[in-house]
């Protein structure tokens, strides 16, 4: 039987639509053992043109589609949250538990969360084994992969990366399961580096961030160097995963306690990058379709 994965997504952008279409091509070209049972997303038919056109996208793969808007329940609730952590995780909670309910006809091995903008509740990170995308390396910043990159710059680190780790109950804070890592010095960040320190003889890091944002080189050269390594990334720890080489024990009372890769516990997630780097080799060489 198939390893079976389910699928969490908004479906917010092209990302959303080039995670699952890659995903979906390697299980149809059989270099993932795996079938995706289903993929749920978080907005209604008809909320946005760009989730319209990835349940469109679902639907021409044949997979089952299970809409549930998040903007349409209990928004009385949901206003009230605003501000408020506590009536925020009521909402968050409730919110959850119906979508529990509307999988029930599922029993998946593995969630994967694939551009999901809500934070799931814990009753349900006990439930399913659920995997997650985190634009740093184990021991990294925490945070939006925009409030990475700026830590990073922050704390002048020479390395970074990014990694798959297990959802918990604290946000970011799961076990590292697989990750790769690059440097953000030499070669093509050197000079960017010394572009930036000229500017901060004139200016503040926050005055650098307001003006720039995004558009900052620095910054732009780091999330690129990230971007390029997602796909690889979620490609090869998945295929791991349905090769049952990298399976999450339970505890007694069905609480994920740790991550094991090839039959042994890993506390600091399983490194990828020497796969990872040949993948975005074969990629600029145009070996890969």
């Amino acid at each position: 039987m198939a390893y079976k994965i389910g699928w969490f997504s908004t479906g917010r952008d092209k990302a959303a639509r080039d995670l699952l279409t890659t995903i979906h091509s390697g299980i149809k070209e059989g270099a993932i053992k795996a079938q995706i049972i289903f993929v749920f997303s978080d907005r209604g038919e008809g909320e946005a043109e760009e989730s319209d056109k990835f349940f469109e996208l679902v639907k021409s793969f044949g997979i089952p589609l299970i809409c549930f808007s998040s903007k349409k329940f209990e928004p009385d609730l949901r206003g009230k949250s605003k501000g408020d952590p506590i009536v925020l995780k009521q909402w968050r909670d409730r919110y959850h538990r119906e979508v529990t309910k509307l999988l029930g006809g599922y029993d998946p091995d593995l969630i994967v969360l694939a551009g999901y903008m809500l934070i799931v509740s814990g009753e349900m990170c006990r439930k399913y084994p659920m995997i997650n995308l985190h634009p740093a390396a184990p021991g990294g910043p925490t945070g939006t992969w925009r409030e990475v990159i700026w830590k990073l710059i922050e704390a002048r680190q020479s390395r970074t990366g990014i990694m798959i780790h297990l959802v918990t109950e604290e946000l970011d804070k799961g076990p590292p399961i697989t990750y790769c890592a690059f440097p953000i010095r030499g070669a093509s960040f050197d000079e960017l580096w010394k572009n930036l320190d000229e500017k901060l003889e004139i200016k503040t890091l926050p005055q650098i961030i307001r003006e720039e944002g995004e558009e900052n080189p620095l910054f732009k050269e780091i999330r690129k160097n990230q971007v390029i390594r997602e796909l690889p990334l979620i490609f090869h720890t998945i295929q791991r995963f349905a090769e049952g080489r990298i399976n999450i024990s339970r505890g007694s009372e069905g609480e994920v306690r740790s991550v094991i890769v090839d039959g042994k516990v890993l506390t600091e997630g399983f490194n990828l990058s020497r796969e990872i780097n040949a993948h975005l080799k074969e990629w600029s060489t145009g070996e890969l379709n």
